[in-house]
């Protein structure tokens, strides 16, 4: 696929206008309000995953409406000390799938806790044990539309509920040091780490790549991949719903989360990319803590000639490097 959204000069310099509903902020205070509990965990067991140098638990915790949200936790075997956590969020359609299945951050020293995505893991991977108890509103079959026409039904208002409330579950964990804690993800586990480092305002870090729902309009416009391809099907069908579906995906735009982060940011992104068109990343990344009074630390890697792979592992060996510099 050649390039085909703006230049990279003109990326570097792309903010565009925000269609933010003015009630942004009470939406996510209400919803996250409504979903507190005294105690995020519910329960922890150990799992034998036949791998020597890792330990790793079954982690059940309480997300959007107190629901069971199921994570693994994983810490270097041996290990005693408080360690700093790494939070991870899955792709789109995938679910926490199995145990030794992800053990970068384990491996480079951090305690790390994969989220579950409710209502999916069915698309591809090793699937997930999470369902989404309230996919009864009006919608098409995928995550991205679900409930799409209002958004205290959207399935997004859960899987961001359900994301901060995973931080606040691995700061409960032993062994974790809660003073230090990352978010990271790729693609919608992307969008989900940049939604928790807006709703979030005491996170060490948050590492993006390629991420979902950044610039959603003008994703629209530009691409029929992928879940805004889902979007937009659905769309053709449900003719003269157009409003209330742009309405719904106005609370869940990355850049207004960016814009209220804190926390110092690694953003990745692939210049082919027809899944997350790059100039969704690169609003949320000019945007990005303008609303926080602060001036973090950021940076932002383009892969010209990649799509929603992007930097790949090249690019995870950079992350790697940068938050241990940052941690250190």
């Amino acid at each position: 696929m050649p390039a085909f959204d703006l230049p990279l000069p003109e990326l570097e310099h792309h903010r565009p206008d925000l269609d933010e509903p003015a009630d942004f902020d009470a939406f996510w205070r209400d919803t996250l309000k409504a979903a507190e509990q005294a105690e995020p965990l519910v329960s922890v067991h150990p799992v034998d995953t036949g791998l020597r140098l890792t330990e790793t638990w079954d982690v059940t915790f309480r997300g959007f409406a107190g629901d069971a949200v199921r994570a693994w936790f994983s810490r270097p075997a041996g290990v005693r000390e408080p360690l700093p956590a790494v939070v991870e969020f899955a792709g789109y359609g995938r679910g926490r799938g199995l145990p030794h299945e992800r053990l970068t951050w384990v491996n480079a020293g951090y305690a790390h806790l994969l989220m579950d995505n409710r209502g999916q893991g069915d698309q591809y991977g090793n699937g997930g044990g999470t369902p989404d108890p309230h996919a009864t509103a009006p919608g098409g079959p995928g995550p991205a539309v679900r409930g799409l026409l209002d958004p205290h039904d959207y399935h997004y208002r859960r899987l961001v509920t359900d994301a901060v409330h995973a931080v606040a579950t691995v700061r409960a964990l032993p062994g974790v040091d809660s003073s230090r804690t990352a978010a990271v993800g790729n693609s919608q586990g992307g969008g989900l780490a940049l939604a928790v480092a807006g709703l979030v305002p005491d996170l060490t870090a948050v590492l993006v790549t390629a991420p979902l729902l950044c610039g959603i309009r003008r994703a629209l416009d530009l691409t029929e991949a992928g879940p805004y391809g889902e979007i937009a099907a659905y769309l053709t069908v449900h003719r003269g719903t157009e409003q209330a579906a742009y309405r719904t995906l106005s609370y869940l735009e990355g850049v207004s989360f960016a814009r209220r982060a804190h926390a110092p940011a690694h953003f990745g992104v692939g210049l082919r990319d027809t899944v997350c068109p790059p100039s969704g990343a690169y609003a949320a990344w000019n945007r990005y803590a303008e609303l926080s009074g602060v001036d973090p630390r950021k940076e932002i890697h383009a892969y010209p000639f990649n799509g929603h792979e992007g930097g790949d592992a090249y690019h995870v060996r950079g992350q790697l490097a940068w938050l241990r510099d940052l941690l250190s």
